[in-house]
């Protein structure tokens, strides 16, 4: 697999969800990162608003996270959160699965959990909005992976995303070639959690990733700079 710098580039939700950035970090880190071509900046929920006006006009899209990072949250508070969200600046939802429900089979909670994301989302951008479906995969089997993605794709998830970054483990290639598999060729795969460097970012492209979370976005593109002489 080759890839050049702007669709690598295009590949990255750079994140930032450090629970010690405030305003005056953040808004030095938006700045660094708006003009790399990232498909997003992925921020704390409070600083959507910031990251919105910093990146108008760029082309780089606003997205924030919702239920995060325990998933836990009761449905009717994660559909108002994403909703408001939205209404802040945020184009791309990334939301935490119940995870404790899904361990104990309740799939059709599960997917309803998911689904009042979805459309509260759809609603307030009028269609516009991804949502992304955190697994947290750290916590699942190879069987429940892939029924995790089927419950997220029933509920209208645009993505599967494997982890949070707070969770047991990071993403992995074998998370992501189950993820492709499960979901097919029309629905997002994200892989994050860990992902730090050049290697690891087309590793998890090459097993099927669509997109990659990651905090070390800036890095990850000077590496390949690097290599190939820019």
């Amino acid at each position: 697999m080759t890839i050049d710098r702007a669709t690598l580039a295009a590949s990255i939700d750079q994140t930032l969800l450090k629970p010690t950035v405030g305003f005056k970090a953040a808004a030095v880190w938006i700045e660094q990162s708006a003009q790399r071509g990232f498909a997003s900046l992925c921020v704390s929920p409070f600083l959507v608003p910031v990251t919105a006006q910093i990146l108008g006009g760029t082309g780089t899209k606003v997205c924030s996270v919702c239920g995060f990072p325990l998933g836990y949250a009761m449905t009717e508070t994660k559909a108002e959160e994403a909703a408001h969200l939205v209404g802040l600046g945020c184009q791309e939802v990334d939301m935490v699965m119940n995870v404790a429900a899904f361990l104990e089979d309740e799939d059709a909670f599960v997917q309803d959990d998911i689904g009042a994301v979805v459309a509260s989302v759809r609603e307030a951008s009028e269609g516009s909005a991804l949502v992304k479906v955190i697994l947290e995969t750290g916590y699942l089997d190879a069987v429940q992976i892939v029924r995790a993605c089927h419950v997220a794709v029933a509920a209208g998830a645009d993505f599967v995303k494997t982890s949070t970054g707070f969770g047991p483990r990071g993403a992995s290639t074998d998370d992501v070639r189950a993820m492709r598999e499960a979901v097919g060729p029309k629905i997002g795969v994200k892989a994050a959690g860990g992902i730090r460097d050049l290697p690891a970012a087309l590793a998890m492209l090459q097993a099927g990733a669509s997109r990659i979370g990651s905090s070390a976005g800036i890095e990850i593109l000077d590496a390949f700079d690097a290599r190939s002489g820019a």
